[in-house]
């Protein structure tokens, strides 16, 4: 519905500039707020699930109390989701305090249950990689039998992500969780408007991908999905239907396969 599509906006949302919300998305700030109302972040994640009218389940990698760091190539660290996000292009190490945090076992039994699993779109640091460093997340998705699926973003993140090409974020994803083998990437290859880039370049973004950014030799047996991916909107946005209907294809062609 459009209240439900609303609200979905609604979560995604970050806050801009340099007061005490910059860099903060609502989608987290809520969280935290049902968490201590609730005193079980695993049931606040339910509550929003049932708030933004979800079709599937949602499950956290982890409900333990974890807190994402890095170590910069100077050798300085970094701790929390919002100083991170502003200092992509210097992070040398990405982890959790402690690294020892335990997965979800929910999380885990629809990891193996899937037919399909997709890393991405998403803030590359703060969002896909996280989940990726609870221990046995990565493991149980390379030991999933579903189709592992690699989604490229459309735009670089300013301040997370600055100049980094395609294959520069499978690369970092790569590093961070050498144990997922890809089956496929799947790349937008159709350029926005010259307004949309302009509104974009001067907010700090560059657009990601199009053709034959990626080169066969750096995916490692993954297969490479060029499409045309682009939403029909100002902003710049996966269109749902044509995203799904790639991850689809992916899922039957990978069935295919292993029936053949």
């Amino acid at each position: 519905s459009e209240d439900s599509h609303l609200l979905s906006q609604l979560f995604q949302y970050r806050f801009r500039g340099s007061g005490h919300l910059g860099g903060h998305s609502f989608g987290n700030l809520f969280l935290a707020a049902l968490s201590e109302i609730t005193g079980d972040f695993a049931e606040a994640v339910k509550l929003s699930s049932e708030i933004l009218a979800s079709k599937g389940h949602i499950f956290p990698a982890t409900v333990s109390d974890v807190r994402l760091a890095a170590q910069l190539k100077d050798g300085s660290i970094v701790r929390g989701e919002t100083k991170i996000s502003k200092v992509g292009n210097s992070i040398k190490r990405l982890y959790l305090e402690p690294e020892t945090c335990h997965p979800l076992p929910e999380a885990l039994a629809a990891i193996y249950e899937a037919d399909a699993i997709t890393v991405g779109p998403g803030s590359l640091f703060t969002s896909l990689l996280p989940p990726l460093l609870v221990k046995g997340v990565a493991e149980a998705i390379n030991d999933s039998a579903a189709v592992k699926i690699f989604i490229c973003n459309l735009m670089t993140q300013p301040g997370e992500t600055d100049s980094l090409s395609a294959k520069r974020h499978l690369e970092i994803v790569r590093e961070c969780a050498p144990e997922i083998d890809f089956d496929y990437v799947i790349v937008n290859n159709c350029p926005i408007s010259e307004e949309q880039l302009a509104r974009y370049r001067s907010e700090g973004a560059e657009q990601i991908g199009i053709s034959n950014s990626i080169s066969p030799d750096t995916i490692e047996g993954a297969e490479i999905i060029y499409d045309n991916l682009l939403d029909e909107n100002e902003k710049v946005r996966h269109s749902p239907e044509k995203l799904a209907q790639v991850v689809l294809l992916c899922t039957i062609q990978a069935g295919n396969k292993v029936l053949v």
